[in-house]
């Protein structure tokens, strides 16, 4: 009997609500080959579990370029190679594979004859952890849009802009 009163009790409490989980976000300043800073990209935590992605960016070539998500927070070699590839778990790259695509594949940029982007999307496969980990993470824009198939990073031709992520305060 004390079990089935206790079971009654609960069940007319009003729900609680729950403590507002405390978003991650991780930005990066972006630079061009030459140095030149063209702007930021940020990735925020949702309580969804699919994080936002915010480009902006200025000074970009026209046409489609594929952006990514690299294993690697360091921007420092000349063509931007030494940020690793991208952020893959043990998937494979591309929206148009089985088993894909990359936790850091991202859908390409169409970019008009302004050179500007300011687009925001959710991936619902990053992890804040990638982002942080030992080594961090680096934010890469390539020269031709990624084909979404091609391994091990879509065809998308050089790397022409890169940034390193670095844990932002709220």
């Amino acid at each position: 009997m004390t079990r089935s009163f206790l079971a009654a009790a609960l069940a007319v409490l009003p729900a609680l609500p729950l403590a507002a989980q405390e978003s991650e976000i991780a930005a990066a300043d972006v630079e061009n080959r030459d140095g030149t800073s063209i702007g930021t990209v940020t990735v925020t935590s949702q309580p969804s579990g699919h994080a936002l992605v915010i480009l902006a960016l200025t000074d970009i070539p026209e046409g489609d370029h594929a952006v990514h998500l690299h294993e690697t927070g360091d921007c420092s070699a000349e063509d931007f190679s030494s940020a690793g590839g991208h952020i893959a778990g043990d998937a494979q790259h591309g929206i148009g594979v089985e088993g894909g695509p990359h936790p850091g594949d991202l859908p390409n940029v169409v970019v008009g004859d302004d050179g500007v982007v300011n687009v925001a999307f959710f991936n619902p496969l990053i992890e804040m952890s990638q982002l942080f980990d030992e080594d961090g993470a680096a934010f890469i824009m390539h020269s031709d849009g990624d084909d979404y198939v091609s391994q091990p990073a879509g065809a998308a031709g050089d790397r022409i802009a890169c940034g390193v992520f670095r844990r932002e305060a709220q």
